[in-house]
């Protein structure tokens, strides 16, 4: 199967076959998006696939890397400068971050690059289900994300490694359902109709909800809570509830004496 780069674009069958994938890909994912779909948008035959990217896998790869490939390497190079400039004191959450996001911003700046559309083409890739495109990501990024995993343990040395791994799983979650999905776009130009860098305002928006899930206190594992309550008997639930109330106290105090 032929490497998933991006140095070959220069073919314009190549890049037109590349387009039509990207484009497919954003509304359909990878599992919805057939190789007859992709020739018909792109105007090639099914030869020339097999021929520059030997078939539907070879093809999302070389889509995905091409985009992903060179803001994975900025990230990690723009970290290394932050901790360097730290000198070897603990880089901020903040800053952290800002190593993730100011590169994909940057992309998203860069129609030749993916433009406008690269932030929800970075949220999708993340979010897509299909298990080929789960293990290319994982295994080609692999070194990133260890990166990043590493200055966020040396960020937050109060949380265990094991609680931290849930807590950047959860973060990368709402991270990449975000930028996928066009609610959170067609919100912001709502409430900001002039604002020209909707990316920008909505990473200042998540960032500090991000934040605050990563330094949350530890929770307690082994005390009753929400899954209690919902398998609790109705009756009994509601009367937990009710005894919460400062009127159903007293209430329930009084008849304790009489009785």
């Amino acid at each position: 199967m032929p490497a998933a780069n991006g140095d070959k674009t220069a073919n314009p069958t190549r890049e037109r076959t590349l387009r039509a994938a990207e484009a497919l890909f954003l509304e359909h994912g990878f599992d919805g998006t057939s190789l007859r779909m992709i020739t018909a948008k792109a105007k090639v035959n099914l030869a020339a696939v097999n021929y520059h990217f030997g078939g539907k896998e070879g093809l999302f790869q070389a889509m995905l890397a091409r985009r992903l490939d060179l803001m994975n390497e900025e990230r990690v190079r723009l970290l290394d400068e932050y901790e360097a400039a730290a000198g070897g004191a603990p880089l901020s959450c903040e800053r952290i971050l800002a190593a993730m996001f100011i590169p994909a911003l940057a992309l998203a700046r860069d129609a030749r690059r993916g433009g406008k559309d690269f932030l929800k083409l970075l949220g999708r890739a993340y979010v897509d289900p299909s298990p080929v495109l789960r293990s290319f990501l994982s295994e080609r990024y692999a070194p990133m994300v260890v990166r990043f995993k590493d200055a966020f343990v040396r960020s937050l040395p109060d949380i265990e490694k094991h609680e931290l791994s849930w807590r950047l799983h959860f973060m990368l979650g709402a991270l990449s359902y975000t930028l996928a999905g066009a609610d959170a776009w067609k919100l912001i130009a709502q409430l900001n109709p002039v604002e020209t860098e909707n990316d920008v305002l909505l990473l200042r928006r998540l960032t500090p909800f991000l934040i605050a899930g990563l330094k949350a206190p530890l929770p307690d594992l082994g005390a009753p809570g929400l899954l209690e309550t919902l398998h609790a008997p109705r009756g009994a639930s509601r009367a937990r509830a009710d005894t919460s109330r400062p009127e159903t106290a007293r209430a329930a105090s009084s008849i304790s004496k009489a009785a």
